[in-house]
């Protein structure tokens, strides 16, 4: 038996036409030779030519690219569907840029037309480039091997040697043998041919399919999505209804119909940060208990809701993703009645939790006149305050050690009534006058829980009561398509990690009987591309098939033999000329062995 051989130089002509056994190892579509007489296209001829480009697989790459390289606007630039006030103020900060990114589409990157159009594109392209490519393989695997080409030795790896064993069993033999080696293989006149690494194929096409269910999940998710955000106060409750969230957002074929009904009241938030060392006052807990109903007469179910750890209830994800405090405050006229008592949520500053609002008293108030009138009171809290001593309002620690309450107050017309929206943290000051203290500067002062502040005049009072609660900010997130995405890129890894390490390859096993009466045997195989996995398995299966049907000696002229059991003249044994890797039977040397590259013979 000879080495295996991997001889890669190349013939021209009818000598490298190995017909089906050089057919391709893929589904890559075949490139027509360009020819010089070439008449005009046409329009149909234009047609298809424009269509063969867009499904090719180079331009799908590019489109890729292209999309990769468009969204990045989208990242560095302020968009209008995610934040508006930042859009507004990026107007206001470049005056001559604004109006170009209109322009341009760069404030609405994902739904500009340039960007729908690259998308619209590489859809398509995927689309044509899959389809013929997937019946083609169902082809090939509802097939059968082809035959084995006439001279096994012109491919890249061959071998050979003779073998005193009948044909037909040699055959049986290498049939069963590659059978066991996961081959599909079928005898085929006095060869047998045999074929491995479907799975290439099959994942470069599952890799290509899952970018498809990729783009569409992701269109999908962007069309249908929702994303609300909402602060709700230990005690309190909210509805998935449109009113009841401070910002809301969502896709153009979103419509209210499509929230998920729930609803959830917030029993208790607990926060725990460390107290010693360098990561003194970073959160080590946050979590919120909530009560939930799924629908409207749904039966009531208790959850914990964690950073990370969202409640899930159908499409939508309910996610915690903020904390602060909310000071309860009774609002009290110059008679002594309540006007006003609530948990006034603030927004955090720092890490520290130091937080700012307003309280508004919009109705139910009358001055020492009589008059009706609205309260404000500007707001600052600190949850640990340092002391007089610090200089400063600013909190020490996140946690309740030391709460104070800042308050200055004004009294007038809120403008609440003039229909323009307003921000609960925010007080529209233009109407409003400031309290007075006894030296004529705006009235204001510091409050530790269960004090309170006296307006002058006879015009009321504020508390700041000993019950501090706490809120929660949830953002409840509807994407639909997530799951299939999810999908999608676990089987573009799969089918990418298959395409590129499988291999494509065949394997052909010719016996005969020559001339002298004795089986020929030869076997070769073939791979998509030049690597050393093909002739190792080849080497390795012509092993295994070399025991079931040993090699016998080459026939050698007269007088050339020597006498049997004579030493060689270095003193070594001599060997078995039969056995692989024997010197003297090796084929590379034969005129007609000159072998095919696999991608050539693809080619042909």
């Amino acid at each position: 038996m000879s080495d295996t051989t991997t001889d890669t130089s190349t013939r021209t002509g009818d000598d490298q036409d190995l017909g089906a056994a050089g057919s391709q190892l893929s589904t890559a579509p075949v490139e027509d030779s360009p020819s010089p007489d070439l008449p005009s296209l046409g329009v149909i001829g234009w047609a298809r030519w424009f269509w063969r480009q867009l499904t090719s697989m180079r331009v799908a790459l590019l489109l890729l690219l292209l999309l990769s390289l468009a969204a990045i606007p989208g990242s560095l630039i302020p968009q209008t569907g995610i934040n508006e006030a930042q859009v507004a103020d990026f107007r206001e900060r470049h005056d001559v840029l604004a109006p170009v990114y209109d322009k341009l589409g760069l404030f609405n990157v994902y739904s500009s037309v340039w960007f729908s159009a690259i998308y619209i594109l590489l859809f398509v392209s995927l689309i044509g480039c899959i389809v013929p490519r997937t019946w083609q393989f169902v082809g090939q695997l509802r097939g059968r091997p082809p035959g084995a080409p006439r001279r096994l030795t012109r491919l890249p790896a061959h071998t050979t040697w003779r073998t005193s064993a009948d044909p037909e069993e040699v055959r049986e033999a290498a049939l069963a043998l590659l059978r066991k080696r996961r081959f599909r293989a079928h005898a085929v006149g006095d060869a047998v041919a045999a074929e491995k690494g479907y799975l290439r194929e099959l994942g470069n096409l599952a890799f290509h399919l899952a970018l498809i269910v990729m783009l569409i999940a992701f269109a999908w998710g962007q069309l249908f999505k929702s994303e609300g955000n909402k602060i709700v106060v230990e005690g309190d409750g909210f509805s998935n209804t449109l009113t009841q969230y401070d910002d809301f957002k969502s896709g153009n074929l979103f419509t209210n119909d499509d929230l998920e009904p729930f609803s959830f009241d917030v029993e208790e938030f607990t926060g725990t940060y460390e107290r010693t060392g360098p990561n003194r006052g970073t959160p080590r807990t946050y979590e919120t208990e909530v009560t939930y109903t799924e629908g409207a007469d749904g039966e009531e179910k208790n959850a914990l809701i964690k950073v990370n750890k969202p409640l899930e209830i159908g499409d939508a994800k309910v996610y915690l993703v903020s904390h602060g405090y909310a000071p309860v405050v009774t609002v009290r006229d110059g008679k002594g009645e309540i006007v006003y008592q609530d948990a006034v949520p603030l927004l955090p500053l720092d890490n520290n939790v130091t937080s700012n609002g307003v309280v508004k008293v919009l109705d139910g108030y009358r001055n020492p006149q009589g008059k009706k009138e609205q309260l404000g009171f500007q707001a600052f809290f600190v949850p640990t305050f340092g002391g007089s001593a610090s200089g400063t309002m600013l909190s020490q620690f996140p946690a309740l050690d030391y709460p104070v309450l800042a308050l200055n107050a004004y009294h007038g017309d809120l403008k609440a009534d003039s229909g323009i929206p307003q921000s609960v943290y925010q007080m529209d000051k233009t109407k409003m006058k400031e309290f007075k203290d006894a030296d004529g500067e705006l009235l204001k002062k510091l409050l530790t829980p269960g004090e309170t502040m006296t307006l002058p005049g006879g015009a009321g009072s504020i508390t700041f009561e000993k019950d501090i609660k706490e809120w929660a900010g949830f953002q409840v997130v509807q994407e639909p398509g997530g799951g299939w995405a999810l999908g999608g890129a676990l089987a573009a890894i799969g089918g990418l990690a298959a395409s590129l390490f499988v291999q494509r390859r065949r394997v052909w096993v010719r016996a005969v009987r020559g001339d002298d009466g004795v089986t020929v045997v030869e076997m070769a195989g073939l791979g998509r591309s030049e690597s050393a996995k093909v002739p190792e398995e080849l080497g390795d299966l012509a092993g295994t098939l070399y025991e079931r049907a040993p090699g016998v000696p080459d026939p050698e002229p007269d007088g050339a033999r020597e006498p049997d059991g004579a030493p060689e003249p270095d003193g070594t044994p001599p060997e078995d000329p039969g056995a692989p890797g024997a010197s003297g039977t090796t084929t590379s040397t034969d005129t007609d062995s000159q072998a095919v590259p696999a991608e050539g013979a693809e080619q042909q």
